[in-house]
């Protein structure tokens, strides 16, 4: 019997999010004898408590691939809504969504929180009597979804694109500190990243030979203010610049953090960046060359960029998104995609998937190992890691009149069958 769909995001954006949404529709309708019509929550799991579920299977094809080069979350929308155990009546309505519209397949895009969030949805329908496959999507910038020895998942979709925008700035900024040093000789950089340093590490990638004055401050460095002062003045003796790539989390002390309501720092709307506490901490000093030290702070072009979209990273998520189908068809609930990487010097992956529960909440953090000996740099196992991620060559991104085309759907939703619903949390 033929069950509809229900697919969602959630949590911060990737510049390829959208492809492994892609791969899950393409996927669903190659079996139109197993899944009935696709629907997407509009802003994730907040647009399934509202009842709001854009009809993609109404969509035009030419939208639809579109999704393929579409950065972001501007075509079915994300949300950083919690379902929580404390709110049963959230969860309940998602339950009474998915009857009502005869939904039988979930699948949920995002980072470890998401993982808990299918995780929980598939165990409350399997309670309330409701036959429903849960399948995650793995998703987030910050490569932090898995476990520390790689088994579960190698990489997550997103990071490869962020590392590679990452590693092009980088290089940019060096040619501007080159030209700038006599005035500037500083440059500081603060990376995406509030525990975990797979993104300023990607900064490395830049300069794999080790040719710039670079230096990289990791969250799980546990280095302090004082000693990358130190450090920078050594590199200024040296070589007369630095460049420094600081994470969003290295611990500079209070900052007015704010909180998400996952209960994350969100560094973007807190009082004080940590880019300016180092800089205004380095000119504090008493440098031994002429110039301040200025601070860059990319935003969240780090993971919506698609001109810096990775082509291995764009093809993995749309594969994994495919994957996603099948696990559903073939393996029913409870699992998440994932990518493993194949042994071997030639760089090659297979999909697999990994119980919910186990990635659930999952955390894995930078390896100890890859963190180099002076602890501002990391190792050329990391390189060789991550450089695979980023591909070779630029994506095809189309444009109209000189502007690049993305993904706009109708506004087509399915008809409400239910009362109007204030999601517990905002009342």
């Amino acid at each position: 019997m033929l069950r509809n769909v229900v697919v969602a995001q959630s949590g911060g954006p990737s510049a390829v999010i959208n492809n492994t949404v892609r791969g899950i529709f393409d996927g669903c309708r190659a079996y139109p004898d197993v899944f009935g019509r696709v629907y997407a929550g509009w802003h994730g799991v907040e647009g399934i408590l509202k009842e709001e579920l854009l009809d993609l299977s109404a969509q035009r094809e030419e939208e639809i691939q579109l999704l393929s080069v579409t950065p972001a979350a501007g075509a079915i929308g994300t949300c950083r809504y919690k379902l929580r155990q404390e709110n049963p009546e959230d969860f309940n309505r998602v339950i009474e969504i998915f009857k009502a519209h005869d939904v039988g397949y979930f699948f949920y895009v995002g980072g470890n929180d998401s993982m808990d969030t299918a995780h929980k949805v598939s165990v409350m329908a399997s309670e309330k009597g409701l036959d429903l496959v849960a399948v995650g999507g793995p998703k987030t910038i910050d490569n932090d979804v898995g476990d520390s020895e790689f088994k579960l998942i190698d990489h997550t979709p997103g990071y490869g694109s962020t590392a590679r925008y990452f590693a092009q700035y980088i290089r940019n900024i060096n040619e501007e500190n080159m030209g700038s040093s006599p005035a500037d000789p500083v440059m500081v950089v603060q990376a995406m990243g509030r525990k975990i340093g797979f993104i300023p590490a990607a900064a490395r990638l830049a300069d794999p030979n080790r040719e710039m004055p670079l230096q990289i401050y990791l969250t799980e460095s546990k280095l302090t203010l004082e000693q990358l002062g130190e450090n920078v003045l050594d590199y200024l003796e040296k070589f007369g610049r630095c460049i420094v790539v600081v994470s969003e989390g290295f611990d500079v002390g209070g900052i007015g953090e704010v909180k998400d309501s996952f209960g994350h720092t969100s560094f973007g709307s807190s009082k004080m960046a940590v880019a300016q506490v180092v800089t205004n901490y380095i000119n504090s000093l008493k440098l031994p060359v002429p110039g301040k030290a200025r601070y860059q702070i990319p935003g969240t072009d780090q993971r919506n960029a698609m001109i810096y979209a990775s082509t291995i990273d764009l093809d993995e998520s749309y594969k994994v998104g495919m994957k996603c189908a099948e696990i559903a068809r073939v393996d029913g609930n409870g699992w998440m995609g994932t990518i493993l990487r194949e042994p071997g010097d030639v760089y090659n992956v297979r999909y697999d998937k990994a119980p919910l529960e186990k990635v659930a909440n999952s955390e894995r953090f930078f390896p100890e190992a890859w963190i180099a000996e002076n602890r501002f740099d990391v190792t050329d196992d990391f390189i060789r890691y991550a450089r695979p991620l980023i591909g070779t060559d630029w994506p095809s991104i189309p444009l109209v009149n000189g502007l690049q085309r993305f993904t706009r759907f109708e506004m087509t939703f399915a008809e409400k069958r239910l009362g109007e619903y204030v999601p517990q949390s905002y009342r």
